[in-house]
């Protein structure tokens, strides 16, 4: 598979589509690529026109295009494609060549998928974390999260705008900014509605049917935060279960990226493909033994009959009356198909200062700028502060205090004040937290509403799966998070595609 980029730049491949020309290996608009709308289509309505001969990847990778083009671009201008892959068609006409053969029949087979800027891709695009000190930053190799679904034969069509450095950059920067992309837009209501961050261009993106499928990444909320806001469905896995290999980083204890997309099954279909063990993270070595065969497996209609869930109702405060609404139909219809609801239980929470993430960015930021090539224009946090400092008027529009505030800290994975503030975080939030809540009321899962509960499981490396619940008269979208103890993602699958299926209630966004 092609993965070195071509001559053809990202810019003259937008242009060309924009005027209605063919970039290299497309072919024009054919009457087949007219019978199948691609918008809300699921990945298994992709695979069936794919195999039948109703559609080419090279039809499907256009279609993309043109709407990245219509909508992102141009339009409404969503903002939430920082760049696209010269090679994209190129790479999807490989793959139509190639689906007769042996092996080139998976799930993600000649489909197209967007990942966050913060994720190594060696295919001519830039890894930048959406910041202008890295704009020149070409990663020498895939990522293992890349490496996985171009062996899985998904197209990596383009890289998603984030939140800088993943909201790790500053107090009081918005959701979805970023010094090198600028301000991603929600679809459900653009400039009133926060994109959710920091994986917001992803969210965004997919919510507004640009890709078949995302990637974002989570330290605490990223992918659960713009799912829930974008109304999609967003799984954070267990540390541990996707490799952070060739991901710009916060903190190794809590960092996973996972999928985000408009089904559950879609989101399985992902997860299979990315999940595996990388020698390189050793977090994933917790892995073997506790991932099954095939997540699809658990996409069951009856997930939630005689399912166990329990609601700390002090997690939905700061919601308005109508959010608050949507979330007791959402538990009065888990009820209907069968849930036992565990209502008003606590959660043992306690206050605590910790210095986890900037102790652990300091570390595992300046461990990923190092290794960067010399065309790269900082190697540490340190030249990351200072280069910002030089370039303030394009890189400091909201300031970079918590850079400040990390490069403060030790850079010794052995301090000891570092080594008990991370043994408090996860005894609060895991041993003393979530854990005792479980155990009390024998629950298969917590239902939290978006991303109001994510800061516990984020800290102690447990997954959440959201799914959308609704919206509001002012069509602010809602949803609703399952989470539950590490390796759990089989249960989580189940609960939130039982109730995606009984409810059905994400509807795309108005583009036009």
């Amino acid at each position: 598979m092609k993965t070195v980029g071509t001559a053809l730049t990202t810019g003259t491949l937008a242009l060309t589509l924009a005027l209605g020309g063919h970039a290299p290996g497309a072919s024009a608009k054919s009457a087949s690529q007219k019978a199948f709308n691609v918008e809300e289509a699921s990945i298994e309505d992709m695979q069936k026109a794919l195999q039948s001969g109703q559609i080419t990847s090279v039809e499907l990778t256009r279609m993309y295009l043109d709407r990245i083009d219509m909508y992102d671009k141009g339009g409404p201008r969503i903002n939430s494609i920082l760049e696209v892959n010269p090679d994209a068609l190129e790479i999807a006409e490989e793959m139509d060549e190639n689906r007769k053969g042996k092996g080139n029949s998976g799930d993600l087979y000649g489909i197209p998928v967007i990942v966050k800027d913060n994720i190594d891709t060696a295919d001519g695009m830039h890894t930048s974390a959406g910041s202008i000190a890295l704009a020149n930053n070409y990663a020498a190799e895939d990522s293992f999260v890349a490496k996985q679904l171009r062996e899985a034969g998904a197209i990596i069509l383009g890289k998603a705008n984030m939140t800088e450095f993943a909201n790790f950059m500053t107090s009081g920067m918005p959701a979805g900014y970023s010094s090198r992309g600028g301000q991603v837009l929600n679809p459900y209501g653009r400039g009133i509605y926060s994109p959710g961050g920091s994986s917001a261009g992803t969210g965004a993106g997919i919510a507004s049917n640009l890709a078949a499928a995302g990637i974002g990444t989570e330290t605490s909320g990223s992918i659960l935060s713009p799912a829930s806001a974008n109304s999609l469905v967003g799984i954070k896995p267990t540390v541990g279960l996707v490799s952070r290999t060739g991901i710009i980083p916060i903190a190794h204890s809590q960092d996973t990226a996972g999928p985000m997309t408009r089904t559950v099954a879609d989101a399985a279909i992902v997860l299979n493909a990315i999940a595996g063990v990388d020698e390189k993270d050793k977090a994933t070595i917790t892995s073997i033994g506790n991932v099954p065969e095939d997540y699809t497996k658990f996409l069951k209609k009856n997930g939630l009959k005689g399912a166990r869930i329990g609601i700390d109702r002090s997690f939905l405060s700061g919601l308005s009356d109508e959010e608050k609404a949507i979330i007791d139909e959402a538990i009065q219809d888990m009820k209907d198909k069968g849930a036992v609801i565990v209502d008003h239980i606590t959660v043992p929470r306690q206050s605590f200062s910790s210095i986890v993430l900037q102790h652990e960015f300091k570390h595992d930021l300046n461990a990923y700028l190092s290794k960067l090539s010399d065309d790269v224009a900082v190697h540490s946090l340190e030249e990351l502060i200072e280069y910002n400092k030089q370039h303030a008027d394009t890189a400091l529009k909201y300031g970079q205090t918590l850079l400040i505030s990390s490069q403060a800290m030790s850079d010794d994975p052995q301090d000891p004040r570092y080594l008990e503030h991370r043994a408090t975080d996860y005894r609060i939030s895991a041993t003393e937290g979530i854990d005792v809540a479980m155990a009390e009321h024998e629950l298969d899962a917590l239902l939290f509403a978006n991303n109001r509960g994510a800061a516990m499981p984020a800290k102690a490396g447990y997954p959440s799966v959201t799914v959308p619940a609704g919206y509001t008269k002012a069509n602010k979208p809602v949803g609703v998070t399952f989470s539950a103890k590490a390796y759990s993602e089989p249960k989580l699958i189940e609960l939130a595609y039982s109730y995606e299926q009984a409810t059905k209630h994400r509807v795309a966004p108005a583009l036009d």
